[in-house]
């Protein structure tokens, strides 16, 4: 799409989501068909409006294989806007993403509370994620209350869906997996040997949990 006819369209379309079409039409490509449950957030709680929430949402797409495919909405660059128009990136460049083991939509609530914990994270400090990098936990369940052994999480490319290039730029899908406080505390014991071991662990984690790197809060076995 040229610059002008970006422009023609966001004029005559003032609720036109260029940002948003693009992560439907990734996941759509997945998912055919389907009309995934969206956890919208509140307006008053969004940042933009003086809150402290900075997703506008999440869906949930329900996968036959059985786990909520969780993915965001508000890393990227979402509604139309000149200033984004062919940019390197789409906002931060990347959506979170997350496979559940949930049969339905209440059991991956708690994974929308993780990702909107780390989107606040990013937009308040700066800092953003990348492939290959984990996020350390305090010792206690990714699920508050959940008394789950999964304490961390490693920060991956989405096994399933694919990054795009987009008219704001690239957008990249990145997938976080649970992970246990002895994994953990293996990825982080050497600076030095951090993206090492975290691609290492994904490798075992496909073997023995399925290559999809589904975070399943019943797992009690570590896999160092």
């Amino acid at each position: 799409m040229t610059r002008d006819a970006y422009v023609q369209r966001a004029q005559a379309q003032d609720d036109w989501a260029p940002g948003w079409e693009a992560i439907d039409a990734a996941f759509g490509a997945v998912y055919p068909g389907v009309e995934p449950p969206h956890l919208a957030t509140s307006m008053p709680a969004r940042a933009m409006f003086g809150g402290n929430e900075y997703l506008d949402g999440a869906s949930l797409f329900p996968s036959p294989k059985g786990y909520q495919h969780v993915v965001t909405y508000g890393m990227s660059s979402l509604y139309a806007d000149t200033e984004d128009y062919g940019g390197e990136r789409s906002g931060w460049g990347y959506e979170m993403t997350m496979k559940v083991a949930a049969p339905g939509k209440p059991e991956a609530t708690w994974a929308v509370s993780v990702m909107s914990n780390l989107a606040r994270y990013t937009y308040t400090s700066g800092r953003w994620f990348e492939p290959y990098q984990a996020v350390a936990g305090n010792g206690t369940p990714i699920s508050i209350g959940s008394g789950s052994a999964l304490t961390s999480l490693l920060v991956v490319p989405d096994t399933e869906v694919a990054g795009v290039d987009t008219v704001h730029g690239r957008l990249d899908f990145l997938q976080l997996v649970g992970v246990t406080q002895p994994e953990s505390d293996w990825i982080f014991a050497d600076p030095s040997l951090t993206v090492g071991r975290i691609r290492e662990l994904a490798t075992w984690l496909a073997e023995t949990t399925g290559p999809e790197l589904v975070t399943d809060l019943a797992r009690t076995r570590s896999y160092v």
